[in-house]
C-alpha cells in the first residue's frame, strides 16, 4: 500500500497498453489454472483480480479505462469470430433449427418478463426496465440499443457482463440439476441467456455446444431488439 501513489504514477499505467496487458494477461492466467481448476472460471476471476489490483496499487479506474475502451471495441469483432463454430455445425443446426428458434423466443419473453417483474417490484423507472430488458442480448448490440433510447451505455454494459458471467457460472449448474443434458436445449438456453461470456465457456468444453449457442445468441441479438422495439410503443 506504501507503494500504491508511486505505482499509480507510473507513465506505464496512464499507457492504454496498461488496460489490455493487464487484462489479457490475468485472463491468459487464469485460463491455464482453469484447466487443472475447472471451478476456476477464467471471466470471473480476471475480473475479480484486476479490481483487486487497481484497488490495492490505487489505480484510477480510467487509467484503465484508456485500454478497457480498446477491448471494448474488440468485443464486435470477436461476436463476428463465433461464427466458426457455427459454420462447422451447420447441418446439427439446420436439422434442429426450429427447436432452437422455440427456445431463443421462450428465452427472450421470459428474460423480458423477469425484468418486468423486478422493475416493478423496486419501484424502478421506465428507463430503467429498457436496459434491464436489454441485458439478455450480447453486449455491443445491447449498448447500440440502450443509446437508441437515450439511456446509459454504461449502465446496460455493466448488466449484460454481469448477465453473462452469472449465467456462465450458474447456468450449467441449474440445468445439470434440472436434468437437461442434450446438447442442443443445454447450448440454446446458455446461448439465449449468457450471451458471448456463456458461449465462451461452451468453447472451452464442446465446440458442438458452443457453435449451438453462438447460432442462439445470434439469433436472439435479431427477435429481441425486435420484441423491444414493439415493447417501447406500449410503454
Amino acid at each position: 500500500m506504501v507503494l500504491a501513489p508511486l505505482i499509480s504514477q507510473l507513465s506505464l499505467v496512464q499507457s492504454p497498453l496498461f488496460g489490455v496487458a493487464l487484462t489479457v494477461g490475468l485472463y491468459v492466467i487464469c485460463l491455464f489454472f482453469y484447466q487443472k481448476l475447472r471451478w476456476l472460471h477464467p471471466v470471473v476471476f480476471t475480473s475479480l483480480f484486476v479490481l483487486f489490483i487497481l484497488v490495492v496499487a490505487d489505480i484510477p479506474y480510467e487509467n484503465y479505462q484508456l485500454g478497457g475502451d480498446l477491448i471494448f471495441f474488440f468485443l464486435g469483432p470477436a461476436t463476428v469470430a463465433l461464427a466458426v463454430p457455427l459454420y462447422k455445425n451447420y447441418l446439427l443446426i439446420r436439422e434442429h433449427f426450429w427447436s432452437i428458434l422455440i427456445g431463443i423466443l421462450a428465452g427472450c419473453l421470459t428474460g423480458m418478463f423477469s425484468a418486468y417483474l423486478i422493475v416493478w417490484l423496486l419501484g424502478g423507472s421506465r428507463e430503467m426496465f429498457l436496459a434491464l430488458a436489454s441485458k439478455t442480448v450480447t453486449t455491443p448490440i445491447a449498448v447500440e440499443m440502450v443509446q437508441g433510447w437515450g439511456g446509459a451505455p454504461q449502465l446496460i454494459g455493466v448488466l449484460t457482463v454481469l448477465t453473462g458471467i452469472i449465467g456462465s457460472v450458474c447456468g450449467p449448474k441449474l440445468l445439470k440439476l434440472c436434468g437437461i443434458s442434450d446438447d442442443i436445449a443445454y447450448a440454446t438456453a446458455i446461448g439465449t441467456s449468457a450471451h458471448g461470456i456463456g458461449t465462451a465457456r461452451l468453447l472451452l468444453d464442446s465446440e458442438r455446444r458452443g457453435g449451438v449457442s453462438g447460432f442462439a445468441m445470434g439469433l436472439t441479438g435479431i427477435v429481441m431488439p425486435l420484441f423491444m422495439v414493439l415493447l417501447t410503443f406500449y410503454l
